[in-house]
């Protein structure tokens, strides 16, 4: 050691303090003074982070510093923590295993395909192109693999599908499992797919071709099977295949199907019934729970003393309904209504404005133009409009406007369980786990996974695609939840268990605080999903060689050091369970 720096240490301390841990880094000294030894604090060095004080404390101990620089050169840099990321899901999901036993070309294109899907959602031939910047062809060595290479492994995973959804469902449901159900549509950047074709747009794309598609899952979100359909394929027709699905192919014999009022209607029920171990939740549309309301079977003033009851009706044998009745709902429907009629009421206005100058006659004219205009925010059915040749009037219907205010935040529960199988409030709670299907549709279509717009032609291509886009959902869905204490997701799941089913849902006091202030008790920020991953992409692996070696010299590894932060990321995903 030299000298000068005899003496002179660096003392560490730590001590936690709310779940962290914090280390303090001082630069002591000893020496003698009247025959004592004596120890000085020279200076606090912990601003200066664990990575140079390491540096002070072992030139301290005499070693001898080289930049490293010169000790060898880095070739290139390709992000890796993002890619070790999910591929760590992936192992604790055992995903590889559900695609396929064994260890073959296909099934590693299959999982790079999925993680590319995750990370940097693109077309296939983009993705052949962004994944050399990251470490994922050199994991599972697929670095030579072309555009075409993935078509043909879209080809080789679509067969394996059943196989697949057979694998989810052994793990994610069983007998008297509760399965929901619902169906999307995304668009076609084409003409020619087969499967494309125009319907209802649930993309809010009017005129575009597009491609239905159903999702199956468990109670909490789960996703075990995707079915494909034809753009125009109405909601209903889609819905028995599932039941078949789940006793044939899936071997449930007994189950309980959610699917939402315009799934599961009178006619779909009809024929469940004739299903042995086929039960069901659903709700009913706005003109039967009118009739409810009109012959007095829902007694309005009910509601002043709770937010809903059970009741039965000879309409609906065999089922038990629940009137639920949500204030804060029906002043939000009343609010929007009063916004589409005074909207409406000004466009109107200025077609009477045109009528009454002579800009606009004839009341075929007349009749195209206001037919726009009142058919623009779909409340047509509360005005009362007057057209002639030369004229033109409009009333709103105020009885109309009263009568379908009365019905404002009411909705009915129907089912066919009964009250031992299953409580009144729990029968509105398990309706509303609907809501988990459409987070994973809203996870599909929007920067997580980009399902649309869907660029294939082939119809097989399509299907191969929508159920890789629901492989990776699977992934992230067990990643966010594993994530949950470092996201902006409400961590106290066991309260909406027990929460009032009818009022708003609300977050809990942790997550308002986590989304007031962006951190966690622990002073860590908070982080969406899409930002840890990015935070984590920062984590390079560093491709180096010997300074002056030969080029055929081997290149060695030097992975970034995650901070404690992305230590913490990486122990959750390693926490992953099925």
């Amino acid at each position: 050691m030299n000298a000068k720096n005899r003496g002179v240490h660096v003392v560490t301390t730590s001590r936690s303090y709310k779940g962290k841990t914090y280390r303090n880094h001082l630069l002591r000294r000893s020496y003698r003074e009247n025959g004592k030894v004596k120890k000085e604090t020279v200076a606090n060095l912990t601003r200066l982070g664990d990575g140079i004080v390491e540096l002070i404390r072992r030139a301290l101990h005499g070693e001898d510093m080289v930049p490293a620089s010169e000790l060898f050169d880095v070739l290139r840099s390709p992000h890796h923590g993002h890619v070790d990321a999910v591929l760590t899901a992936v192992k604790r999901l055992g995903l590889e295993i559900l695609i396929a036993s064994r260890p073959s070309r296909e099934r590693d294109l299959v999982i790079a395909m999925v993680v590319a899907r995750i990370l940097e959602p693109q077309s296939k031939l983009a993705t052949t192109k962004w994944w050399g910047t990251t470490t994922l062809p050199e994991m599972l060595e697929v670095g030579d693999a072309t555009e075409d290479d993935l078509y043909a492994a879209m080809d080789w995973i679509l067969k394996q599908q059943g196989r697949i959804e057979k694998k989810l469902a052994a793990r994610h449901l069983s007998n008297d499992s509760m399965v929901l159900y619902d169906l999307t549509s995304s668009y076609f950047e084409g003409i020619t797919c087969p499967l494309a074709a125009l319907g209802y747009p649930r993309d809010g794309i009017s005129g575009k071709l597009q491609v239905n598609y159903g999702l199956m899952t468990d109670r909490l979100g789960r996703p075990v099977s995707v079915s494909v359909f034809k753009g125009n394929t109405g909601d209903t027709k889609t819905l028995l295949p599932q039941i078949d699905k789940a006793k044939k192919s899936f071997g449930i014999e007994r189950l309980v199907l959610v699917g939402d009022r315009g799934m599961i209607t009178q006619t779909q029920i009809d024929q469940l019934k004739d299903i042995a171990g086929i039960d069901w939740i659903g709700a009913l549309r706005p003109e039967a729970i009118r009739k409810l309301v009109n012959d007095y079977s829902i007694q309005m003033e009910l509601f002043d003393e709770r937010n809903l009851f059970s009741i039965q009706h000879p309409d609906f044998p065999g089922e038990r309904l629940v009137a639920c009745r949500n204030p804060h709902l029906a002043k939000l429907r009343s609010e929007k209504r009063m916004a589409l009629l005074e909207a409406t009421r000004k466009d109107l206005e200025k077609v009477l404005g045109m009528v009454k100058r002579g800009k606009l006659q004839g009341s075929d004219k007349i009749g195209v133009r206001v037919g726009k205009v009142i058919n623009k925010h779909k409340v047509a059915k509360h005005f009362v409009l007057d057209i002639g040749s030369k004229s033109f009037s409009f009333m709103i219907d105020e009885k109309n406007v009263a009568i379908e205010a009365a019905l404002d935040g009411i909705y009915v529960i129907r089912t066919s369980l009964d009250e031992k199988r299953l409580g009144t409030e729990d029968a509105v709670r398990s309706y509303k786990l609907l809501a988990q299907v459409e987070r994973a549709f809203r996870s599909f279509k929007s920067i997580d996974l980009n399902v649309r717009p869907i660029r294939h032609r082939l119809e097989n291509r399509v299907r191969a695609h929508i159920f890789l886009c629901m492989l990776a959902y699977y992934v992230q869905w067990h990643m966010i939840e594993a994530w949950r204490p470092m996201l902006f997701c409400d961590e106290d799941l066991a309260a909406k268990e027990t929460r009032d089913p009818v009022s708003p849902a609300k977050r809990s006091q942790s997550a308002l605080k986590k989304a007031r202030s962006g951190q966690l008790e622990s002073g860590e920020r908070v982080h969406s999903f899409r930002t840890l991953l990015q935070n984590l992409g920062a984590l390079v692996r560093n491709k180096c060689r010997r300074k002056g070696a030969s080029a055929d010299e081997p290149v060695f590894d030097i992975n970034t050091i995650p901070n404690p932060e992305e230590q913490k990321a990486f122990r959750l995903l390693d926490e992953i369970r099925v």
